[in-house]
């Protein structure tokens, strides 16, 4: 039985390695700015989506707030440039700290309150972002946004061109992908998700709540907020559209078609529901339908995401052996 866990950590690790290989040499392999673009967006609401299964899929929160944290780290990142003369660094780092603060304020209150309150209060926070971003025009610039913004600077140079643009996502998206792996598959990983299966036995063992899952909420906040930043500058503006609800939706069936509460497999779901799109892309008039019927499908055959389908068959094969 060691044997053949190990066989299957070692080729997680290998899996892993060629990933990485793949995406490290992309933008060698090919010059197209569609290309490198679909790859962009793919790593970082890859990474919102994973942020968003630490609150929903561990701590069993269903929060809509993190369409709001993504819009306002892209706002924040724009107006630290444009605005205040800040690099494109100090522009993300504005972002986590708002967004940080805003996940303490916004979440202190509201995971206080019931499952459905709890939900409707996220999705007021997110429409509020969207209000405030359209008509708080001295600030955000209203219906027109902020466009223009300036490539990256790094030690002077100007990292100018998708391709260059490719390996700060890509380290961004390592990064806090990996904190998430340590941080999901830690004691509090472990500790969330008896929170999430029976909060009342979890209190009666001396453990409380409200501390975990504000900080889980704080954390999706900063990383979700970061990634949003990002994206601004991939976009080269930002306006109210950023809060648009394709957004949120594009995070959440990636959660549940990996399986909530699984790393891996939201993982392997955020790759393919950005190549799933573009790969329609034959058939322009039936593109979006056929996406639809083969998410419909796969709620129907895997209805726990392909974590819960893997999971199924291997202990269908364990049971099956011991017989």
């Amino acid at each position: 039985m060691k044997s053949g866990l190990s066989g299957v950590g070692a080729a997680k690790v290998a899996a892993v390695i060629l990933a990485l290989a793949i995406l490290a040499v992309l933008p060698l392999l090919t010059s197209s700015n569609y290309l490198l673009g679909v790859a962009v967006s793919g790593l970082l609401m890859t990474v919102a989506a994973a942020a968003l299964n630490l609150v929903y899929g561990f701590a069993g929160l269903l929060s809509f707030a993190q369409l709001g944290f993504w819009g306002v780290g892209a706002y924040c990142s724009a107006i630290t440039v444009m605005d205040a003369g800040g690099s494109f660094w100090a522009g993300v780092l504005v972002a986590a700290g708002v967004n940080g603060l805003l996940g303490l304020a916004f979440g202190y209150p509201i995971l206080r309150t019931r499952t459905h309150a709890f939900v409707v209060a996220t999705i007021t926070f997110a429409l509020l972002c969207n209000l405030v971003a359209r008509d708080w025009i001295s600030v955000t610039r209203g219906p027109l946004g902020i466009p223009g913004l300036p490539p990256p600077r790094l030690l002077g140079y100007e990292i100018e061109g998708s391709a260059r643009f490719f390996y700060i996502v890509l380290g961004y998206a390592v990064l806090a992908l990996c904190f998430l792996y340590v941080l999901e598959t830690s004691r509090i990983g472990l500790t969330l998700k008896a929170i999430k299966q029976n909060e009342t036995l979890a209190q009666s063992q001396g453990i409380s709540p409200l501390p975990y899952k504000l900080a889980v909420f704080t954390i999706a906040a900063v990383i979700t907020g970061m990634a949003g930043a990002v994206f601004a500058f991939h976009l080269r503006v930002v306006d109210p559209l950023i809060f648009d609800f394709y957004y949120m939706q594009t995070f959440l069936i990636i959660v549940i078609i990996g399986g909530t509460g699984s790393f891996w497999g939201v993982v392997l779901a955020g790759a393919a529901m950005v190549v799933l799109p573009e790969a329609l892309r034959f058939s322009n008039d039936l593109r979006m339908v056929i996406y639809g019927a083969i998410l419909v499908a796969a709620m129907l055959l895997m209805p726990r995401g392909v974590a819960g389908w893997i999971e199924d068959r291997r202990l269908a094969s364990l049971r099956a052996n011991l017989r």
